[in-house]
């Protein structure tokens, strides 16, 4: 009786035990199969860049940026399906444990049934059992013996119960072990085609790679005139910076601090408080070059300074507010198409290379308010890149720290 007791308890810790490290497969394999599918839509995203971009016969900087981003993702979606096959092999291992432990059970079981039947076969005269009542001593032991056999009827039928429950609990647990196997074998095709596309992007890499290499001068003027294109567009930022230091009654932009009234204040702090979750510029699109300095994709001891963040998307796209504020600037730009700064207290975040702006100097615009359309390059690879950056005041900050994950 007490072996009988601790087997029970053993045989609920086990079941205990496996449900929960199947639901913590479940959990773990479901979150992997959502950043599967979203990588994946990532990557779709990009093929439609390059689309729009392969029309064009010339290579580009952005292309080749382009290129290191879908890689990158494509790397991503394989290690996705390396840890799903990962969960499945454990899957599939628990699956087979239990399978065993289920059998293991059900022959136990079976055999001490046989052996009940066995007895019952040599008893089962109904004489028997009537002599075995009758032959008690006293009414007493009569009734015991009673609900002894009345017990040991139920035992009997208990056990032919177990048995069924048994065998169905084999079969649900090889059909998941069949399933789970079928999930793995799909991977595993599914990992090799992916490896075989990643290879193919390699090369196309490289070969964009090499042919930029070919272009070195003019990768060099092209880098010279977006420079002027930079410093003409950071000057009207420290112009904006600068009449702001005179309204606060200081004497040049170096001195912290602009003149905000109660109401800019507030607007100051909710957008502080609101970093990192920024709704992107754009709809849609991804970063092709990021914030501070970093060396060049292809010249040699060339350091490229980017005072914001690059974000290429497709063409017609717009450009929206990240948050409510007021225009303070619309400017034109020789080489760089045009830019708005929007004031959000003693903020101001600027969209430039727009080919047309929808907005004009004073106006007050909402959080995703269409500021303007973004230039589309046609003799630049058909590249569609809106330059962002983010101040705070005189300081320059990284756009990537304040804008949600997309």
């Amino acid at each position: 009786m007490k072996y009988s007791i601790l087997r029970l308890l053993e045989l609920i810790c086990l079941s205990f035990l496996m449900c929960f490290a199947v639901n913590t497969f479940g959990q773990s394999l479901e979150a992997l199969r959502k950043q599967k599918e979203k990588t994946a839509s990532e990557i779709e995203y990009i093929n439609n860049l390059l689309k729009e971009t392969n029309s064009n016969a010339k290579v580009s900087l952005n292309r080749l940026a382009v290129l290191e981003r879908q890689i990158k993702l494509q790397d991503n979606l394989i290690n996705n399906i390396t840890g799903e096959i990962s969960y499945l092999d454990t899957s599939i291992q628990q699956n087979s444990k239990r399978i065993d432990s289920l059998s293991t059970e059900l022959q136990a079981v079976k055999v001490k049934y046989a052996s009940m039947i066995r007895y019952a076969h040599r008893n089962q005269d109904n004489n028997n059992q009537l002599l075995f009542l009758l032959s008690a001593q006293d009414f007493n032991q009569a009734y015991k013996r009673f609900i002894y056999l009345r017990q040991y009827a139920d035992y009997r039928r208990n056990q032919a119960e177990r048995i069924t429950e048994f065998k169905n609990s084999i079969t649900n647990q090889l059909l998941e072990f069949n399933k789970r196997k079928e999930e793995k074998q799909s991977l595993l095709v599914s990992k090799v085609n992916q490896t075989k596309i990643i290879e193919q992007q390699k090369k196309q890499q490289n070969d964009v790679y090499s042919d930029l290499q070919q272009k070195g001068k003019d990768l060099k003027k092209k880098l010279e005139n977006q420079r002027k294109v930079e410093l003409r567009l950071q000057q009207e930022i420290e112009r904006v910076i600068s009449d702001e230091a005179k309204k606060a009654g200081r004497k040049s932009s170096a001195e912290p601090g602009f003149a905000l009234t109660s109401e800019e204040k507030v607007l100051s702090g909710d957008f502080s408080n609101n970093r990192g979750k920024f709704p992107w510029p754009v709809q849609r699109g991804l970063i092709t070059d990021h914030f501070g300095e970093h060396p060049h994709a292809v010249l040699k001891y060339v350091i490229v300074r980017n005072s914001g963040i690059d974000i290429t998307t497709q063409a017609n796209a717009k450009a929206r507010a990240i948050f409510k504020g007021e225009v303070t600037k619309v400017v034109a730009i020789p080489g760089g198409n045009m830019a708005v700064i929007i004031r959000h207290g003693n903020y101001l975040t600027v969209y430039s290379n727009l080919s047309e702006v929808f907005v004009k100097e004073g106006q007050k615009v909402e959080i995703k308010e269409e500021v303007g359309n973004i230039f589309t390059d046609q003799d630049e690879d058909n590249k569609t890149v809106l330059k962002f950056q983010l101040w705070r005041e005189n300081n320059k900050l990284d756009p990537e720290d304040w804008l949600s994950r997309q």
